[in-house]
């Protein structure tokens, strides 16, 4: 996408960091952003060096890891299309502490730190959509952190397959199909588990006819006894 042909205050205008602003703060915001082009595998930022902006994800993927010293490399989020990250990071005055990279060719909003910090000095209730959105990401965090610590590979597993999932027991609809948004491996980084393991249990779940399987799309058969294999 040619970056004169974006309408970067009414993108900025649609993202939860960003909605309810007036357009006067909206066109400041957009001032001090840049959009930027990243083919599939680009490293978009590393441990270790400055951060001074965070991103918005306009179309493609990005994965947040870290790698430990052995080099295994553990996945920390899956950032898609209209979500945003390293919100926290541009206000810790140090350098990242993980890595971002392209999964697939992507598109970002890079909005810079000075820029929000500015906004920040003139109107403190954009620090509140600022806070707004960095406690989002915690609460995510802290999600990870009770699925880890709670809850079997198995369980977690099936919570990420019905992650964007409604269960009603009321409900009709009962078969539903997800698509994984990115490899397998990817996936199975993201939940903590070995490839081997999430493949095993793949298989498994389609063994009971829970599921069917059709490459990255994963067609759930009946949404409640897959609830209930999850809690066994």
């Amino acid at each position: 996408m040619r970056p004169d042909f974006f309408d970067m205050p009414r993108f900025l205008a649609g993202s939860p960091l960003f909605s309810g602003l007036s357009s006067d703060e909206l066109t400041r915001i957009a001032q001090s952003s840049q959009i930027r082009n990243y083919a599939k595998g680009d490293m978009i930022f590393c441990v270790g060096e400055p951060c001074d902006a965070f991103h918005i994800v306009v179309t493609g993927q990005v994965k947040l890891f870290v790698v430990s010293p052995a080099g295994h490399e553990k996945v920390i989020e899956i950032i898609s299309p209209g979500q945003s990250f390293a919100e926290a990071l541009v206000f810790l005055n140090k350098p990242c502490i993980l890595s971002a990279q392209a999964l697939a060719d992507t598109l970002l909003v890079n909005v810079s730190k000075r820029g929000v910090v500015s906004e920040i000095e003139q109107d403190p209730h954009f620090a509140l959509h600022m806070l707004a959105g960095v406690s989002r990401r915690l609460h995510g965090l802290i999600q990870d952190v009770e699925a880890y610590a709670l809850c079997n590979g198995m369980q977690r597993l099936i919570g990420y397959l019905l992650r964007d999932v409604e269960v009603d027991p009321a409900s009709r609809q009962n078969t539903v199909t997800v698509s994984l948004p990115a490899s397998k491996a990817t996936i199975a980084s993201r939940l903590s588990l070995t490839p081997e393991y999430f493949s095993r249990v793949l298989h498994e779940l389609e063994a009971q006819q829970l599921i069917a399987i059709d490459r990255r799309k994963i067609r759930i058969l009946d949404v409640q006894k897959l609830v209930g294999y999850g809690a066994q």
